[in-house]
């Protein structure tokens, strides 16, 4: 009887890029499907699969239908070091293009679970265009996931299309993005990813190329995202870029007791409970909090410089520092010292009680959704974006890379509940460096004043929407529905 009931059931293949934000994401969007009665199976490898099914123990233990399977990654084939399964473990350029090139191996492994398993349908990440012609192999529909919202959409496409950064004589000079409704937004060649603005073929630009042009023939894009928060861009991809897609966000909001949050992600570094306890001592609105995500991997004298900088600025902070990976040789090129510890002398010391360092995971959502956070430093991925959103919280926007400068312009332009602490330069996993003297002032003016009020004010507001829109009847909700039914229909 449990076959036949399994026989009649949706079945979703989800099958994310192997990076630590877009599976975190993805076991989201797996328990969201699976809530309303989707068999979800989500495809990985050996040494992703912890991560994934310890975000995932509460929601079985609820009895939600999510199967994990592993595949085998292509170490050898590709030449990359055993061990190597994760894109934020990777250290160097030349290296992540290795690591592209092995995903495009796990094609033929994925096709045999296809074959034995029968889905009626396969959520993968953008940056495997090939899934579309694998999905059409066995007559189901694709559908794409990029782990971001419709304005970094828009503006990328924008970007590619009408490529406006071939109008202006230097790498400095400001140029409008073209055909982009709302406000002007302006952006620089500096900050836009070096495969899109130079002529060479890289391996890189190829994967891009064809995982843009794979979107053309795949079913249709889920989004994490909602209509209130930015609709005008929503209409704009769906009627004049002509793509098919269903707002299903803000994702994050599926996990709704503090348990099923502390389990999101890796193993957080610090007790849920000592954190909670930590904040309970401190005023409403009085807490900064400053993660740059799972990527970001700053050098010892940049990390020095924030330190200095949330000292100058007098706030009470929790500040997420991330196991730090072996990249010195690219340090030394950057002439940037080693070996001498990255905290200033005492600093630890003269902050006892103001601040609380994390090296390694922290339980994001619960801190942010904690009234004594009253900003939140970020480098502008998505996830940590809808979560800032979710949580009412003003921003400071520190973009690194991929599409994080785009999300900076979203923040602090059109939704206007942030300020850019002024990096200028798209400079993978290190970043940008920053004054001392800029960290101070973004800080204060997210945290102190009428005008971190006002901002304060507007994220509240966005926050009441965000979960609204994932309510029955609310926006997101309903787009889902009409996804799930969708899907329904196609496999019957």
């Amino acid at each position: 009887m449990a076959n036949e009931n399994q026989k009649d059931q949706l079945h979703v293949f989800f099958f994310p890029f192997l990076g630590h934000g877009h599976m975190i994401l993805t076991v989201d969007m797996a328990q969201l499907f699976a809530s309303r009665g989707v068999r979800a199976t989500i495809i990985t490898t050996p040494l992703n699969l912890p991560l994934i099914s310890r975000s995932l123990q509460e929601s079985t233990a609820l009895g939600l239908a999510i199967n994990l399977v592993a595949i085998k990654f292509p170490y050898a084939e590709a030449g990359l070091p055993e061990g190597c399964e994760n894109a934020d473990s990777i250290s160097s350029q030349d290296m992540f293009q290795i690591f592209i090139k092995a995903t495009t191996m796990l094609q033929e492994p994925l096709e045999q679970l296809l074959q034995e398993h029968r889905p009626d349908c396969l959520i993968a990440g953008w940056l495997y265009p090939w899934a579309t012609d694998s999905a059409a192999k066995f007559g189901i529909p694709r559908i794409v996931f990029h782990g971001t919202g419709f304005f970094p959409l828009c503006v990328g496409e924008s970007i590619a299309l009408h490529q406006p950064y071939k109008d202006v004589v230097s790498d400095t000079d400001p140029f409008v993005i073209p055909n982009l409704p709302g406000i002007e937004i302006q952006m620089t060649r500096m900050v836009l990813p070096p495969y899109l603005v130079t002529d060479e073929d890289t391996s890189i630009a190829k994967v891009f190329k064809a995982a843009a042009q794979s979107e053309v023939t795949r079913f249709g894009v889920v989004v994490n995202s909602f209509y209130e928060l930015e609709g005008i861009y929503a209409d704009h991809y769906k009627k004049v870029l002509r793509r098919r897609a269903w707002s299903i966000g803000p994702v994050s909001l599926c996990n709704r007791d503090s348990k099923e949050k502390s389990y999101r992600g890796k193993r957080a570094s610090i007790d849920a409970h000592d954190c909670s306890k930590w904040l309970d001592s401190k005023k409403p609105n009085s807490v900064v909090y400053i993660c740059f995500g799972s990527s970001t991997d700053f050098t010892e004298h940049q990390l020095r410089g924030i330190a200095m900088g949330l000292e100058a600025c007098g706030q009470n902070f929790i500040w997420v520092v991330r196991e730090r990976k072996k990249n010195e040789e690219e340090r030394g090129a950057r002439g940037q010292d080693q070996g001498q510890g990255w905290l200033p002398e005492g600093f630890e010391k003269r902050m006892e009680g103001k601040c609380l360092i994390i090296r390694g995971w922290a339980p994001q959502v619960l801190i942010l959704e904690h009234e004594s956070v009253g900003g939140f430093v970020t480098h502008c991925g998505w996830n940590s974006i809808l979560e800032g959103v979710s949580a009412g919280v003003p921003m400071v926007t520190w973009p690194v890379f991929a599409e994080q400068f785009y999300n900076e312009k979203l923040v602090t332009q059109v939704l206007r509940i942030g300020v850019s602490v002024g990096t200028k330069k798209w400079v993978p996993v290190v970043g940008d460096y920053v004054e001392k003297k800029a960290i101070m002032k973004a800080v204060k003016e997210i945290m102190e004043g009428e005008e971190a009020e006002e901002m304060r004010n507007r994220a509240k507001k966005l926050a009441r929407m965000a979960r609204e829109a994932v309510e029955e009847g609310g926006s997101s909700y309903s787009d889902f529905n009409s996804l799930i039914e969708e899907l329904k229909g196609l496999s019957n």
